[in-house]
């Protein structure tokens, strides 16, 4: 829904106002063999102005497991950034694809006056090769994947439903 995309950034305007990134966990169902991502689960978590990482996860897996939900994805802010997944973006997301497939990163960027979001995904096989192999911590460059392609590419298979109903389970 965009609307929760909308108030994702609601609940994040504190951080970003003192260029804090916030994250939150996408979760939803599997039904007539598409993802409905209807759960948005604001972990707890440490943020820098150009990172966030959860803490406490085993009260988001219980939030998930209580309402039997998939992880589906994961959205974050990039308070004075663009919109772009930079390389600590792609080893996170990597962790979330490599366990499903079908998986997003949202990245919203507030003050990116060409583009306020993106939805992402790694390349396949390209970008989820290039991760994998990557042993590197922090912010670093990426080669570009032996195929030639990019390491991310914009997802196409995201339809935005204005009337798809929500929840919000804010841990923090």
């Amino acid at each position: 829904s965009p609307t929760m995309m909308e108030e994702f950034l609601a609940l994040a305007r504190h951080n970003t106002q003192k260029n804090l990134e916030t994250c939150g966990v996408l979760a939803g169902f599997l039904e007539k063999g598409m993802f409905s991502v209807t759960t948005l689960i604001i972990p707890k978590q440490e943020a820098t102005s150009d990172s966030c990482q959860t803490v406490n996860e085993e009260e988001l897996f219980e939030v998930q497991d209580k309402r039997n939900l998939f992880q589906l994805g994961w959205i974050h802010t990039h308070p004075t950034q663009t919109c772009f997944m930079s390389s600590i973006d792609l080893h996170t997301h990597y962790s979330y694809q490599v366990m499903l497939q079908e998986a997003i990163a949202i990245v919203m960027a507030p003050t990116d006056e060409e583009r306020s979001f993106g939805i992402f995904r790694l390349s396949e096989p390209g970008g989820m090769e290039a991760i994998q192999q990557c042993d590197q911590r922090g912010f670093h460059p990426h080669d570009e994947p032996a195929n030639g392609g990019s390491i991310y590419d914009h997802c196409s298979h995201v339809y935005m439903n204005p009337s798809l109903r929500f929840d919000i389970v804010d841990l923090r």
